[in-house]
Order: C-alpha cells, then structure tokens, then sequence
C-alpha cells in the first residue's frame, strides 16, 4: 500500500491540538486496512520524522438525520502517531 494512501488527512480538534502541544502526538485518519507498522512507516516516509508510538481506533459512523430522512456517516479509522522530542509536522490549521 501507498504511504499517500495511508495517511488520509490529520484530525485539527482542540483535543488534538493540545496533544500536539504537550505530548508530540499527531492525530491522523487512516485507511482501514493499514496496520500500525504500515502507518509507522508511511508518517515517517511522507513528514522525514522517528515514530515512537502508534495508537489506533476504529471509529463507526454517526447517525445523521435530515428531517424525515436518516442515514450513517462511515466509518472509519483513527491513529495517533508519538514522534520524537524535538522534531515536529507541519499542519496547516486554517485550510
């Protein structure tokens, strides 16, 4: 699999933001099929940093309603990527 196909996007919530700051800990949204070492090495490859750390989550979708109508966000899969002290990723927040 293609480290670009792996790393989907970075998650900017406050929560993730303060882990940022505080513990060097990146959220990402990742593909579904990718393990840990496959994430470990495509953040490593793609922002030239050294992963500690990987954490992972699968996350189901939320219901959503629309008036009369009902449907179901999908689901999807949720890493938190420690790198090392001192080193750091470039995440445009206002984009």
């Amino acid at each position: 699999m293609d480290s670009i196909a792996i790393i989907k996007r970075p998650v900017i919530t406050e929560k993730a933001t303060l882990l940022r700051e505080k513990e060097n800990k990146y959220v990402f949204i990742v593909a579904k099929e990718a393990n840990k070492q496959q994430i470990k090495t495509a953040v490593e490859e793609i922002f030239k940093v050294n992963v500690l750390k990987v954490h992972t989550v699968n996350m189901p979708g939320k219901l959503k309603r629309v008036g009369a109508h009902s449907g179901c966000r999908p689901d999807y899969k949720k890493a938190t990527v420690k790198i090392k002290s001192g080193q750091s990723i470039k995440i445009a927040e206002g984009a």
